[in-house]
């Protein structure tokens, strides 16, 4: 009985504390000593969004539709976003679901919003993608499954990642 009240109580502790990112070390200057420490709280709605082709087109504009429901692209230079500093969130365009903080965007050279990190690991879904002659990473919304972009292993420390993300796919509130 001990036992199973040990991990009733671990699994409710787990459960409390999952709506909250882990914190993320951020270096601001390369340095450790200037490393700031991001978190963000998740929305306690996380249930997925399910619709038909037909509600989507009703809610999302063609090239929104393109991008987020056929996994489209945007053209490199085009998006709103990718030039973006300001200090905020970056939400999904299609379910207002958090995808990543601007404290880790980081300028790539590309064309596209790119950061070395998500929000949380339960904002995004990864996926083998075989398009396009060859084999990449895509990047879904985890609430709505919205094409966002795609991921890559030539980003910044600490997490060498490049999260490639097309603008029309996200929507920024400031901070």
């Amino acid at each position: 009985m001990k036992v199973f009240a040990s991990i009733t109580a671990t699994a409710l502790l787990a459960l409390a504390c999952s709506n909250r990112m882990d914190d993320q070390k951020v270096e601001t200057d390369g340095t450790t000593a200037a490393a700031e420490t991001v978190s963000y709280n998740m929305p306690s709605d996380s249930s997925k969004i399910i619709k038909s082709d037909a509600e989507w087109k009703k809610i999302l504009s063609p090239e929104e539709y393109y991008v987020m429901r056929e996994a489209g692209t945007e053209r490199a230079y085009s998006g709103k976003y990718w030039d973006n500093h300001e200090k905020g969130v970056y939400y999904c365009k299609a379910c207002d679901w958090p995808l990543f903080s601007s404290e880790t965007k980081f300028e790539s050279g590309t064309g596209w919003p790119s950061f070395y990190a998500p929000i949380s690991k339960k904002s995004v879904i990864e996926k083998r993608d075989n398009s396009a002659g060859m084999v990449r990473t895509e990047i879904e919304c985890a609430r709505c499954e919205g094409h966002l972009g795609h991921v890559f292993d030539d980003g910044p420390e600490p997490t060498g990642l490049r999260y490639c993300m097309n603008s029309v796919a996200l929507k920024f509130k400031k901070k």
